[in-house]
């Protein structure tokens, strides 16, 4: 008889485009959204959090190829029968999930509904260097008003959050566009319906960015050579088809009225591009209305990304402060959220228009930002540890690590093998522990602990001469009585 093939140990890899994430990185991220949800809170916003999974008929409009449920997307099909089960994916944004659960509870929402939700997305694409396939994201938005009100409130609102979780002012900048603007562009051009031309016009504005103007300019007419060498055709424009959209992509000016004035000359007589120019013009004078000048929110033509979907205003959270890339040379952070008008969303469900606007902030950059800046630390602060000197005596330092809690301070038991008391002191500096507590047969006796700041420790012993380290031991023998108190005065005092 054949002997039974031995399984081989599955590796233990985490999947491609997945991380992990530990207490430190958790911490950091559970703090900031803390404070996120707060300033939303504070602007009338309720939580929702909706399930990770959707059927992909809900999920429709945002995938790339529709005939093809799984790509883009983590998608299965239900096991059924006669093979017709629904395909499921798992979420690809946090919006999509919102217009079915508006348009599933509409009738028990108020309106304007306004909802914030935080959580992890999926997205089935390839990975890359600082691109995974799971991430999350951090949303709010309002729907069931057409009010520019609203569009205003959530540029304000970015604007707080940043703040408040620690980008000063001066060092982002909200932006504000317009996509009826750029459609009134587009009727200038001459393109009426013709569907392609809009389209191809919509991907090149996006390459803005990249390109410059003289780059647009020649992806418009005639085409032009990248930075390869390879030629790239052009949309095949003429020089005044292609003048509208450079006007309006280089229409900022010094001021928002001189910018108005510009975007005005650039759509003509079309009527939904001056209704898209009011629209700024309203949101403008509300965020001046509330104490919200230039140096933190301004009309910017050249804010393209998200155009193509947006149906209205369109919002993007620009960090401005310069850091090194990985080759050591000066950029600006760049973009951390964006977010805008989308009127059409949950029309998919009901067949009826439903006025939507909101926000998305990246949360992993926002965090990478606040590394930058020095506002997260470096290491998170970890527990007090209560040491073993002897393991029969477990209860009493249960006892003084429940007192510690109760008290409100992070702190437990070592709970390895207590014979080596270096090797608790080792996973006492492993953790980042502040403090460690020890009492030994003599210390129970006397009714005394020893309370250890390995924090001052550390630094003694890094620079201090022995005439130092005797001048400020860091070590301390206090009552048994006075152990919380010691180790809350040792506390405040490293913070």
């Amino acid at each position: 008889m054949a002997k039974p093939k031995k399984q081989p140990r599955p590796k233990a890899v985490t999947p491609k485009g997945f991380r992990d994430y530990f207490g430190e990185e958790v911490t950091q991220r559970t703090e900031m959204l803390r404070t996120i949800a707060g300033v939303y809170h504070r602007y009338g916003f309720d939580a929702l959090e909706s399930s990770a999974v959707e059927t992909v008929e809900a999920l429709g409009k945002f995938l790339p190829d529709v005939d093809r449920p799984n790509e883009g997307v983590f998608a299965w099909q239900e096991f059924d029968e006669g093979g017709n089960g629904d395909w499921m994916a798992l979420r690809y944004d946090l919006t999509a999930p919102l217009a079915r659960v508006y348009a599933q509870h509409r009738n028990d929402l108020p309106t304007p509904y306004r909802r914030y939700a935080m959580g992890p997305v999926w997205r089935n694409e390839k990975p890359g260097p600082g691109r995974y396939r799971q991430f999350y994201q951090c949303d709010a938005d309002t729907v069931g008003t057409a009010s520019m009100a609203a569009d205003a409130e959530i540029c304000a609102m970015l604007s707080d959050t940043l703040e408040e979780v620690g980008i000063p002012r001066g060092d982002y900048l909200v932006r504000v566009n317009n996509r009826k603007v750029l459609n009134g562009v587009l009727e200038a051009m001459g393109l009426g319906e013709d569907v392609t031309a809009r389209d191809n016009v919509l991907r090149t504005i996006d390459k803005f960015d990249k390109v410059g103007e003289a780059g647009v300019r020649e992806l418009l007419t005639k085409g032009r050579l990248d930075a390869s060498g390879a030629f790239i055709d052009g949309v095949g424009l003429s020089e005044d088809q292609a003048e509208p959209v450079i006007a309006f992509l280089t229409s900022k000016a010094a001021d928002t009225s001189g910018t108005l004035a510009n975007l005005r000359a650039a759509v003509g007589d079309s009527k939904i591009g001056a209704d898209g120019i009011a629209e700024l013009e309203q949101i403008g004078s509300l965020l001046d209305a509330g104490g919200y000048g230039s140096e933190r929110i301004e009309i910017d033509p050249s804010v393209v990304r998200g155009l193509g979907y947006y149906t209205g205003p369109v919002y993007e959270a620009e960090l401005t402060f310069e850091i090194f890339d990985e080759k050591g040379r000066k950029r600006q952070f760049g973009s951390v959220a964006g977010g805008g008008r989308y009127d059409d969303l949950v029309k998919r469900f009901t067949g009826q228009e439903v006025p939507a606007t909101g926000i998305s902030i990246g949360v992993d950059r926002l965090l990478a930002a606040l590394r930058e800046k020095g506002r997260l630390s470096a290491q998170a602060k970890g527990p007090v540890v209560v040491t073993v000197m002897d393991r029969d005596r477990m209860a009493d330092y249960q006892s003084m690590v429940a007192e510690l809690r109760n008290a409100g301070i992070r702190a437990e038991v070592y709970l390895g093998n207590p014979k080596n008391f270096g090797n608790q002191l080792k996973y006492a500096d492993k953790r980042n522990s502040p403090i460690a507590v020890i009492e030994g047969g003599d210390e129970k006796a006397s009714g005394i602990v020893q309370i250890k700041d390995l924090i001052l420790g550390a630094k003694i012993a890094e620079s201090a001469t022995l005439e130092e380290w005797k001048e400020r031991p860091s070590q301390f023998e206090v009552p048994r009585t006075d152990l919380v108190a010691k180790v809350r005065e040792i506390l405040d005092s490293q913070d």
